[in-house]
């Protein structure tokens, strides 16, 4: 699974996963080549955050002039509510006449950067101001309710399992944001209707070897794995199958796809799927199915069913997305097949026990490739699912 190693450092306690730095330089900057002024006199807002620890309090606070922001607010969740055990303030914290040893433990943290506080001349990171949140830092809380609805843009990497509730709360409030997420949270109904209204996109960053976060120095999340490399001296372990969500607009997006014809993907594809063979059409969708983004044909002009991997190239300006399989392609691909009467078969003949209706509103192809189970019913007519297939068509 892509978040594999995000869970196996959640059942070991040991979940920290610190966003590079160069990672977020890389996204904001694209956004800032797009539009320069898109930070100026802005509110932003890191929560779900180690402010102490965190690249995106350092990177945003380090740019505040550069950026113009007007105010910079990072929030952290308390210690005792993440279950970190033997957890140990930082130096920073400990030093600071604050320091309350209890609220160390059950309280959340809030940096805030304004002014020039040292009179050096420069706003900096050695100007940021914190103290105790009267809660334990809880997205959710009327405290950081608060504080979201005063920013003007929403910027982190939250939990993987908290995105649908995360993305919903920044949705609630309408703000600018750009978070870090599983490539699966396409598929969550709470996103794809955002995806397909073009009110959120993929980011300008691709990862497609997966994304590093760095990792305490203690960092172990099985026996016999500590941590997968080192990278400038620090530990880091890959995340696979991670992007970031955005409602900040970059170039990248606005980039066509260049593409070849149906002919000339038939006789040139790299894809031995696709070379040699006709497009096949779905069994139950006037669609036809494209397992590859580059073997999209650009002469096509009815419907395609692309891997969701296309969202990484899509052009707002060249593509039009109608829907997806399970998730409300119906109006524009009618006249949907369902197959109730049909019973799953094993890859050796045997009979699993489950029905065919598990393939309604997946894009089915009548086919039997020998690697996956399948599908017959009473006549022999035979079917496979495809994978999750997004639904475009070329704009004219």
């Amino acid at each position: 699974m892509a978040n594999e190693n995000l869970t196996k450092a959640k059942s070991a306690k040991n979940d920290e996963f610190y966003t590079q730095y160069h990672d977020i330089e890389k996204e904001i900057n694209a956004y800032l080549e797009y539009d320069p002024n898109v930070f100026e006199g802005k509110t932003i807002l890191l929560p779900c955050d180690d402010p102490e620890w965190s690249n995106f309090t350092k990177f945003f606070a380090q740019n505040f002039e550069r950026f113009k922001l007007k105010k910079l607010i990072s929030t952290s969740y308390a210690p005792e509510s993440k279950k970190i055990s033997n957890y140990q303030p930082t130096l920073f914290e400990i030093n600071d006449p604050k320091f309350d040893t209890k609220k160390s433990i059950v309280n959340g943290k809030i940096f805030t950067l304004t002014q020039d506080k040292t009179g050096d001349g420069k706003i900096d990171v050695n100007d940021l101001e914190w103290t105790y949140l009267e809660g334990d830092g809880d997205f959710r809380s009327k405290e950081i309710k608060k504080l979201r609805d005063e920013s003007d843009i929403i910027i982190t990497n939250p939990p993987f399992s908290l995105f649908r509730k995360f993305l919903a709360w920044i949705v609630e409030a309408d703000k600018k944001m750009a978070l870090i997420g599983n490539m699966n949270a396409i598929t969550y109904k709470e996103l794809f209707p955002l995806i397909k209204s073009n009110a959120i996109w993929l980011g300008a960053t691709n990862f497609n070897n997966g994304m590093y976060f760095k990792v305490p120095d203690n960092f172990v999340y099985a026996e016999t794995y500590k941590f997968e490399k080192e990278r400038n001296g620090e530990k880091v372990n890959r995340v696979p199958g991670v992007c970031w969500f955005t409602n900040l607009d970059h170039g990248r997006r606005h980039q066509p796809l260049p593409l070849m014809s149906m002919s000339d993907n038939i006789k040139f594809s790299k894809h031995k799927e696709v070379k040699g063979k006709q497009y096949q059409k779905y069994d139950n969708y006037d669609a036809i199915e494209v397992p590859f983004t580059d073997a999209i044909p650009s002469d096509y002009e009815g419907v395609m069913g692309v891997p969701i991997s296309f969202l990484d190239k899509y052009n707002p300006d060249q593509f039009e997305i109608l829907g997806a399989t399970q998730r409300g392609c119906h109006d524009e691909v009618p006249d949907l097949k369902k197959y109730d009467d049909y019973w799953e078969m094993k890859q050796n003949g045997e009979k699993t026990g489950s029905s065919g209706g598990k393939t309604n509103e997946n894009a089915n192809l009548e086919t039997n490739d020998g690697k996956k189970n399948y599908f017959i019913n009473r006549e022999g007519h035979i079917i496979q699912s495809a994978y999750q297939r997004i639904f475009i068509i070329h704009k004219k």
